[in-house]
């Protein structure tokens, strides 16, 4: 059984403003005043401690940093966000949550998800009580199949991977294996890079997957340094980067003339610094980087030190931030009603300038259609940066 602080006892956001809540007769009195009009209550479901936390505080920073610029009230409703904890481990844990918040705190909106089992377990609890699910964080291209009420902010493994398989082709690229974490999103990786690789005339001649929890990876590291492909391309979660990072240096496959690329989980910028070395003229893809060149990001970034001083914002807190925007700008639609299958309609079709550049949620699949980067890391003042240097336009996932 877990404590009642990782399950029950959440954090109200309001405004910006963060304060202490119960999960029972407060939250009838919520309840009430909400079926009055007064508020609009999102369930916000993250990893906040385990060892997926990173994801979590990224996004609950971003969805604090927003609210902090924009203000706590939507088409004429105050929001609040009720903030559960669901430590990221046990997709039980994540389907209980969303169901008392449903039932008992009455949410108008549950959103985060910071693993593709988690939104899953979630999916059908959203479809029986007709409630919109924001998906911020997990990235599997199925997620928005398992229920008609999922829309998602963040991105897919292969709406990422496909333009590095791609890069890799075009630049001489010849031979590459692959290391993915086995799970669902690592399996999307995977696949994506192989179908677009052979298909350019690559080939891959050493897959290999590593355990989600707890991984080593050298040994999986010294089977690629025996094969002596002429790259390796590496998907791990969000946090992971460093760990993979640091071993592939420590076994010497650069050294060795293996090159490194991957999707821009690898050089996560919330941990880019502590990478060193390694780090540097390591090639990626993805939709995000805190160094991308726009006065939309410019804002994001001066928001989220507002409420993070000491942390760099990566691709789960623009997650977190266009999410917010996204619900935001449904009840603005609404004029402030919450009815789910009228804010689902709102939401659907949206179009906005995000930090991450012009984003669209496509009306039919409810996925997220976005500009996708490569990147190059390299040290600018002192710090490690993803820089962008080539842009692919309006990506959309494979899968839908």
């Amino acid at each position: 059984m877990m404590r009642a602080s990782t399950t029950r006892r959440g954090l109200i956001l309001a405004g910006g403003a963060a304060v202490a809540a119960g999960a029972a007769p407060g939250g009838q009195r919520r309840a009430a005043a909400q079926e009055a009009g007064e508020t609009a209550r999102i369930g916000l479901i993250l990893p906040m401690t385990g060892p997926f936390a990173s994801t979590g505080r990224q996004v609950e920073a971003a969805v604090r940093a927003y609210l902090r610029a924009h203000g706590g009230s939507f088409g004429g409703r105050r929001v609040e966000v009720l903030l559960r904890d669901d430590t990221g481990i046990a997709p039980d844990i994540t389907r209980r949550l969303a169901q008392e918040l449903v039932v008992r705190e009455r949410v108008r909106v549950l959103a985060g998800f910071g693993l593709t089992p988690l939104a899953l377990a979630a999916a059908p609890i959203a479809t029986e009580a007709r409630v919109p699910m924001v998906v911020m964080a997990a990235a599997t291209s199925a997620i928005v199949q398992r229920s008609p009420y999922i829309l998602r902010t963040s991105f897919t493994l292969p709406q990422a991977t496909m333009p590095i398989a791609d890069w890799a082709a075009r630049n001489g690229i010849r031979t590459c294996a692959t290391l993915v974490t086995d799970y669902a999103p690592g399996l999307d990786a995977e696949r994506a890079f192989k179908q677009r690789f052979t298909a350019a005339g690559g080939q891959v001649p050493l897959e290999l997957r590593t355990p989600l929890r707890n991984p080593d990876y050298a040994p999986f590291l010294q089977r690629v340094h025996d094969a002596k492909p002429q790259a390796l391309f590496v998907f791990v979660p969000s946090g992971e980067g460093a760990a993979a990072m640091k071993q592939f240096a420590e076994r010497g496959l650069r050294e060795a003339g293996i090159r490194l690329i991957g999707t821009g989980d690898l050089t996560d910028d919330d941990i880019l610094n502590d990478m060193g070395e390694p780090a540097i003229g390591v090639i990626t893809s993805h939709h995000y980087s805190a160094a991308h060149d726009s006065e939309e990001n410019r804002a994001f970034l001066a928001a989220y030190r507002q409420v993070a001083p000491d942390a760099r914002p990566n691709f789960m807190a623009v997650g977190g931030w266009d999410g917010m925007h996204l619900i935001a700008e449904g009840l603005k639609r609404t004029g402030g009603a919450t009815e789910g299958d009228r804010l689902l309609a709102a939401m659907k079709g949206l179009s906005w300038t995000s930090p991450r550049g012009p984003v669209t949620i496509d009306a039919n699949t409810r996925d997220i259609v976005q500009d996708i980067y490569i990147r190059r890391v390299e040290r600018r003042d002192g710090q490690l940066w993803n820089i962008e240097f080539d842009r692919i336009a309006q990506v959309r996932d494979p899968g839908t």
